[in-house]
């Protein structure tokens, strides 16, 4: 798995080895990800791009789906997180910017991401769309609660339901059936989560990127939460 390093120790006012007690932890500067200095636009912008991309990839397993019920629901699915879209996209409008040519400067990178997590059948699609969206959307919400002028309320559209019960559903139906699908999944989400990782760190703020040490417990808790959502399926994070 590709590991990515937002580690750190802050070092102003730190202990040197010699001054602490033996065993004792160095401090950590904790920085909550809404604290930092983002632009609007940008972090709403991706964020949009990003809900299009989960509804495309929802839309393309609804229509390949092998019986109605599961065509149905991820139909469904797929309608609410296209109302998360249209909710940015509405508020990028607001503030006055083009959400076409806002979201144009992430179309090559998220699109090549989408291309590379589609996996290689319906279940690990429906897989990726579960564990990627879970990863970003913590991610996102998180960046755009800072955001002025109505952070809070960005935040819990993105954090918003996109259908996971369904997907969780669909994937754990097929795992019970065949116990070769949870094998490969457990794989599969396990390659997934480092280029995901990467994918959310391109919106960080250039001053903040060479600061992985201010950011260690943002990484800590989305490598949590995406652990849950493997438990959730008896797969292995």
């Amino acid at each position: 798995m590709l590991v990515i390093s937002w580690l750190g120790r802050h070092g102003g006012g730190a202990e040197s080895p010699r001054s602490r007690k033996r065993g004792a932890p160095l401090p950590i500067e904790r920085v909550s990800i809404e604290a930092l200095r983002t632009d609007p636009i940008k972090v709403l912008a991706q964020a949009a791009y990003l809900q299009l991309g989960h509804f495309e990839a929802l839309s393309r397993a609804a229509s390949s789906a092998p019986d109605l019920d599961a065509k149905q629901a991820l139909s469904a699915a797929a309608g609410l997180v296209l109302a998360k879209h249209r909710a940015l996209v509405a508020e990028l409008k607001r503030r006055g910017a083009d959400p076409t040519a806002a979201m144009a400067p992430f179309r090559d990178s998220v699109d090549a991401f989408f291309e590379a997590a589609g996996g290689a059948d319906w279940y690990e699609t429906l897989a990726s769309v579960y564990l990627t969206s879970g990863l970003l959307d913590d991610f996102f919400s998180r960046l755009a609660g800072g955001v002025p002028d109505g952070g809070p309320k960005f935040a819990e559209v993105i954090a918003g339901d996109s259908g996971t019960e369904t997907l969780v559903r669909l994937l754990a139906a097929g795992i019970r059936e065949d116990a070769r699908v949870g094998s490969r999944l457990a794989v599969w989400g396990r390659r997934l989560v480092g280029d995901t990782l990467l994918l959310a760190r391109t919106a960080l703020p250039p001053t903040e990127k060479n600061a992985e040490h201010r950011i260690e417990p943002v990484l800590t808790e989305l490598m949590a939460e995406h652990t849950r959502r493997m438990d959730r399926l008896g797969l292995t994070a």
